[in-house]
């Protein structure tokens, strides 16, 4: 039985994504992520068993104000550096 599910796992890969071994994903690794790119997914196996899958990230939109209230800026942050610290900086 174990066996049988594990033929289904593989099949479903087959047909929904590309499938290759680890010396293909070596080999064409640049050709693999063109196409995890373009938006297909790519599994990777080595002797039939599958081990990693290559998928495209998403990309992140800024969170704007996130951390709003938690930064504060001092009013003298911008006036010059007292004399006996200025020096290191000379």
């Amino acid at each position: 039985m174990v066996k049988a599910v594990d033929q289904v796992r593989r099949a479903t890969y087959l047909l929904t994504m590309s499938v290759v071994g680890v010396g293909e994903a070596k080999t064409h690794l640049s050709r693999l992520l063109r196409e995890v790119a373009a938006g297909e997914d790519v599994v990777i196996e080595r002797d039939g068993t599958p081990v990693a899958r290559l998928v495209a990230i998403e990309p992140r939109k800024p969170e704007f104000g996130f951390d709003r209230g938690n930064v504060w800026i001092a009013d003298d942050f911008d006036d010059p550096l007292p004399p006996e610290i200025q020096q290191y900086f000379e």
